[in-house]
């Protein structure tokens, strides 16, 4: 029997999450434009710290990945929502494309975009709106050429 939690539990856990992970950006750097810059700039004054975030972050991923593979539902009782395409298009290499355009220019990663947004830094704003803009264009984009 599949034990249901209130809407409060949810939250709460979704909130608790959502804290561990920013606060794993800022004591990683992650959320430090300038240190991620450095990170990727590896021609110029690179600081290689940043893999050791990737280095932490992939066993954690693989395990939670492999457990949840063996599961029917999360462990709240919600359904899984994965995407199972394996076909690299035009689609995905365009959006990683201006992804990483974005990231190697403003250093600023989505993710961390809100963790910066707490700090009230004015590039963490300005990166949000263009962040929200470019989101609304793809979203009439994809509506109008479907």
């Amino acid at each position: 029997m599949q034990k249901t939690y209130s809407t409060f539990a949810r939250h709460a856990l979704a909130f608790l999450s959502g804290a561990i992970f920013a606060l794993g950006l800022l004591i990683s750097g992650m959320a430090d434009p300038n240190k991620v810059l450095a990170f990727l700039d590896i021609t110029g004054a690179w600081d290689p710290s940043l893999i050791f975030v990737m280095l932490g972050a992939i066993p954690v991923a693989y395990l939670a990945f492999r457990y949840a593979n063996k599961r029917q539902s999360t462990v709240l009782g919600e359904q899984f929502s994965t995407v199972n395409i394996k076909e690299i298009d035009r689609g995905l290499i365009t959006g990683s494309s201006l992804f990483g355009i974005g990231w190697g220019l403003s250093g600023i990663c989505p993710g961390p975009s809100i963790v910066i947004l707490g700090l009230a830094l004015t590039n963490g704003y300005i990166f949000f709106i263009a962040l929200i803009i470019g989101m609304l264009i793809y979203e009439y984009w994809a509506e109008k050429y479907k």
